[in-house]
């Protein structure tokens, strides 16, 4: 494949996706996964600008999981191996899943970029996070942060687990406002100066 046959839009959209995962590990390596603030991450805008800037379906899950996943190894791996269960952690399959329907949330709510879109489909994000992460959370048997204990298999545990989770989600909406208004709007210059086609 010659250099002309490059698509400079896709490689931009990487460099994005490439800055998400850094900005993501520099900002969980000196933190503890147990408070609410290392929940304020790219990641959540990642998988919303992957869903609604990549024009292949494909990409657009391919990519910010791709990148969710090698972030996670290295938090794991290097920065939090206390945490670590393999090369992920507990109820980690919950958490992919999650950002599985948040790329669809990019793709459905974002056809056309607006800030009221944006704004809108990053509360749907966080909503579907907090939904489908904790269950798992629940379900795969982590620990209670206030006891110490594993929650238990039952309605307490599980209302419990969300209870608990709240303050996680408010700073994951808000880290998805604050770095989908960066993304998209950073995006959209490039775009616009470099007069990129879709």
């Amino acid at each position: 494949m010659s250099l002309k046959n490059l698509n400079p839009r896709f490689g931009i959209l990487l460099l994005f996706m490439l800055a998400a995962g850094i900005i993501r590990v520099m900002l969980g390596a000196d933190q503890s996964t147990l408070q609410p603030i290392a929940m304020f991450t790219p990641v959540g805008a990642m998988a919303l600008f992957g869903g609604a800037s990549f024009s292949e379906k494909w990409k657009s899950y391919a990519f910010p999981l791709l990148t969710l996943f090698l972030s996670d190894v290295v938090l794991m791996q290097v920065f939090h191996p206390q945490y670590a269960q393999g090369l992920l952690y507990k109820g980690w399959m919950a958490n992919y899943i999650s950002f599985v329907f948040i790329v669809l949330v990019g793709q459905l709510m974002i056809r056309k970029m607006s800030a009221g879109r944006i704004a809108l489909a990053s509360v749907a994000a966080a909503l579907v996070h907090f939904t489908v992460s904790n269950f798992g959370v629940w379900l795969s048997g982590s620990t209670d942060i206030t006891t110490g204990l594993p929650y238990t298999k039952d309605l307490a545990g599980l209302s419990k687990c969300y209870i608990l989770a709240i303050p996680f989600m408010q700073y994951f909406l808000v880290g998805t406002l604050v770095y989908s208004a960066v993304f998209f709007g950073s995006f959209a210059l490039v775009q616009r100066k470099l007069h990129l086609a879709r």
